[in-house]
């Protein structure tokens, strides 16, 4: 990526109506358009991010066993109405509109009903389960209130799972595997060491459900923290009947804010009976399936790490999910631009993601724009580099600077 080449800016205003820190490090880096409240275009170093969150949850998804697939947006009334949750008395964070001919649609707010009604045409038999599928998808919940920028948006990227079991011991079987998976996710993403299961309301999908909550100082959430056995209860379910429960003691637990990253739902026979969704057992009989549902918010982990990692230069992303693991910029004349064009072709030539500062500005400029795009490491092109071939290198975290040579620096980078 050649910075004089491409869309992305770094700006000095951002909206005024913007509170959330990671909003306004983001859009200030360009990673993030702001559109309407709640509502943000991904610029290409955002997209990039993204994709990599993605792409640890698809790996870990897969992992599981499970397919992916994607699935529309637009909803109709009859595939929610056997469950309720078509009821605003029920669902208050529907958007709902009519098609021309008048016909009642909404935006997917998440996808159980659907999922159900195509388990009622691909599954018969006990044979054709357990199943699992899960897709990345744009949804959109009508909030009443959204400043806390990517964290909670109206429109926003989530990762929603759906198994589908023939018990509810092979349901709970798989809700434990989808657990660890998604402490997996969050340990190689970076905020492992702050993301604790936590014991939470269903809200409008269950009694209760499990969430994965990110301790953060900006988090909307206040839970009751025990570190050592990475475990947690939201405040809206803390009570001694639910910490005897889990066998938690009330003097061993940290009150700290966290914003949720993650949830898991399971929700047994009862969409299976409330849809007709069945399948023939062994001895032929007819049973419900039971299902459970997972979710992880990307865009809001997006939001998350940015307001978890940063300094007071910019965003400090952690090595997984950068947008690129390299700045490259040079300092110099010609000569010096042509040794940092060949370091750039060796660098992708390594399979090195680079940001290439190649534009015609001061070289303050370009340091002050490396440490608020928050990229792993800045390498400098100096006069020296040309000469003598050495290069400045300094990780984001680090002050230090070290002059080495390619080879060196190679190493450094690729380990």
């Amino acid at each position: 990526m050649r910075l004089s080449k491409n869309i992305t800016k770094t700006i000095k205003t951002i909206p005024a109506d913007e509170q959330a820190t990671n909003a306004k490090l983001l859009i200030r880096a360009g990673y993030i358009h702001k559109e309407m409240a709640g509502a943000y275009s991904y610029l290409p170093l955002g997209l990039r991010v993204i994709e990599n969150i993605k792409q640890i949850v698809r790996e870990e998804m897969d992992a599981l066993g499970a397919s992916e697939l994607l699935m529309t947006s637009l909803q109709a009334k009859e595939t929610w109405e056997p469950t309720k949750r078509w009821d605003d008395s029920v669902v208050d964070i529907w958007f709902k509109s009519q098609l021309k001919n008048g016909t009642e649609i909404g935006l997917a707010w998440s996808h159980e009903e659907p999922l159900m009604l195509m388990a009622q045409q691909l599954v018969q038999s006990y044979r054709d389960l357990p199943i699992s599928v899960y897709q990345f998808q744009t949804k959109f919940r009508n909030e009443l209130r959204s400043k806390s920028g990517v964290m909670r948006g109206r429109e926003f990227i989530m990762k929603d799972m759906y198994a589908f079991s023939r018990s509810q011991v092979e349901l709970d079987q798989f809700y434990s595997e989808a657990q660890q998976a998604y402490l997996k996710v969050f340990d190689r993403i970076g905020i492992g060491d702050y993301t604790f299961v936590t014991f939470a309301s269903g809200g409008a999908f269950t009694q209760f459900s499990h969430e994965f909550q990110t301790v953060t100082a900006s988090g909307e959430d206040t839970i009751y923290l025990d570190r050592s056995r990475r475990l947690a209860v939201n405040e809206e379910v803390y009570n001694d009947e639910v910490l005897k429960q889990l066998s938690l003691k009330k003097g061993q637990l940290e009150r700290v804010k966290a914003a949720e990253v993650g949830n898991i739902f399971n929700f047994g026979s009862v969409k299976g009976e409330q849809m007709n969704v069945y399948f023939t057992d062994e001895a032929g009989e007819r049973q419900p399936i039971f299902l459970s549902s997972y979710g992880i918010g990307i865009s809001r982990l997006m939001g998350v790490i940015a307001e978890h990692f940063n300094d007071e230069h910019g965003l400090v992303w952690p090595v997984p999910i950068a947008p690129a693991k390299v700045y490259l910029l040079a300092i110099g004349d010609k000569k010096t631009i042509k040794t940092a064009d060949k370091l750039y072709n060796v660098l992708t030539g390594h399979g090195v993601a680079v940001i290439y500062d190649d534009r015609d500005i001061r070289p303050g400029e370009k340091f002050a724009d490396a440490d608020l795009m928050g990229i792993p490491w800045r390498v400098v092109v100096n006069a020296k580099s040309s000469t003598d071939g050495y290069y400045e290198i300094k990780a984001r975290t680090e002050t230090s600077l070290k002059n080495v040579q390619l080879k060196a620096l190679l190493d450094i980078i690729l380990t």
